[in-house]
């Protein structure tokens, strides 16, 4: 009998862009790609925190570099990735909230919630794909959405519009570029405790419905996204685009 193998989760000789990995979310699965032996592009407005961690990644024996990027900036992330190798994987963590009852909401707010974690995304997907395409390679493309992609919350109307969005292209691109090896998912965390977040666990009220909503007995930290990133980039996910990945707890199941 021939026994099947178990696909590698491995990622070493590949080229991967973190986006957003100043911090969080973005900066844990930075050094969980890194682990798994990508070359590791770390992208953030920041950049002064992009060279620390970068310097950390290389202390530990990994590959890493800096490149400080603002996805509002359609243009300049454009140019940028154009001037650069195709990745073969893309991580964009990069998101904004203002969270506020929807009456309140204002053009402003939604303009730049907007264009970070809509068109800054769509067009940063848009952008790896095109390096992807011209070198003739195949990828693996993750944006990191929410489980407010799939449900609703007070006072995050703006918010959970703009992860929908990102639900909308993902499955679109996934179908437009299947052809060429290009796999496009996201990944959908509940609540995950982070320095951003402090503000919302701090306030009792809004920990309590968080607590309420989480069938698992705790909220989420940054190492329960790390494995479903080398998953989705790795070959033990071939067969995965289109789709999301929930990490949410339980709280869609409701």
């Amino acid at each position: 009998m021939t026994l099947p193998r178990t696909p590698s989760f491995r990622l070493d000789g590949k080229r991967a862009l973190v986006a957003g990995a100043s911090s969080g979310i973005g900066r844990a699965c930075a050094v969980a790609l890194a682990e798994a032996g990508a070359h590791v592009t770390l992208a953030a407005r920041r950049g002064g925190e992009l060279e620390v961690l970068a310097a950390a990644l290389g202390d530990a024996g990994l590959a890493a570099e800096a490149l400080v990027l603002d996805l509002s900036d359609v243009g300049a992330t454009r140019a940028a990735i154009g001037a650069l190798p195709a990745f073969d994987i893309l991580l964009n963590s990069a998101g904004l909230a203002r969270h506020a009852p929807a009456l309140e909401t204002s053009e402003a707010d939604f303009d730049a919630v907007s264009a970070i974690n809509f068109k800054g995304a769509y067009f940063l997907t848009q952008a790896v794909a095109h390096g992807l395409v011209a070198a003739g390679k195949p990828g693996s493309l993750i944006n990191v959405s929410s489980q407010m992609a799939h449900v609703g919350g007070p006072e995050r109307a703006l918010y959970a519009a703009t992860k929908h969005a990102v639900e909308g292209f993902t499955k679109s691109m996934a179908i437009e570029w299947g052809g060429h090896g290009i796999r496009v998912n996201t990944i959908c965390p509940t609540f995950v405790l982070t320095e951003l977040t402090r503000p919302t666990f701090d306030d009792p009220d809004k920990r309590a419905w968080i607590e309420r909503n989480i069938a698992l007995p705790r909220a989420a930290e940054v190492e329960d996204i790390m494995g479903a990133a080398v998953y989705l980039a790795s070959g033990a996910s071939a067969m995965v685009t289109g789709t999301a990945l929930m990490i949410d707890g339980g709280w869609t199941a409701q």
